[in-house]
């Protein structure tokens, strides 16, 4: 049990290495922002800007790697919300007089999103709601590659304008 305990802390410290700042920090910059994709609480601005303010010949490559990290951990929300919405409509398929019913959506938000479509993704790079747009735009089934390239552009422009306003504040 004692092996077993060491091998697990030394691999969480070996991880903890390879994704430490600068060593591998383009490595940790796409774990960053592919995490903070997903439905998870957290921001990647911090660790871009940490390596740009380090490294700031690395201002392109990292705006590139969170870009595409970003953008596939919103692609990954979007197949969350696709699965759930199989999910429930297998739900209801099986259960056609259930009066368990989810809710219904907001009309304002859904002829919105319904009228915009996949560019509503450009928006996902909000705080707060640019997640839930990556899931909701799977449940609506809307086609995935117009939203991932729309995700992309909407993240690349955060990063570049948010990336670049830090770096000329002198912070």
């Amino acid at each position: 049990m004692v092996g077993m305990t060491h091998l697990l802390e030394s691999s969480v410290t070996a991880l903890l290495a390879w994704l430490a700042i600068p060593q591998v920090g383009l490595g940790a910059i796409f774990v960053i922002a592919f995490v903070s994709a997903t439905l998870l609480p957290m921001g990647s601005e911090p660790a871009v800007f940490a390596l740009v303010k380090l490294r700031p010949d690395l201002f392109w490559p990292a705006i590139f790697v969170a870009t595409a990290g970003n953008t596939l951990g919103g692609a990954l929300t979007w197949w969350m919300g696709r699965g759930a919405r199989q999910a429930a409509d297998m739900w209801r398929h099986a259960h056609p007089v259930s009066h368990a019913h989810p809710p219904h959506a907001h009309p304002l938000a859904t002829r919105w999103l319904q009228r915009f479509g996949p560019k509503t993704c450009l928006l996902s790079w909000l705080p707060v709601v640019g997640d839930p747009i990556c899931a909701v735009a799977g449940w609506m089934q809307f086609p995935l590659w117009p939203c991932v390239f729309y995700m992309a552009v909407g993240k690349w422009a955060r990063y570049v304008f948010v990336t670049t306003a830090l770096v000329w504040s002198g912070i």
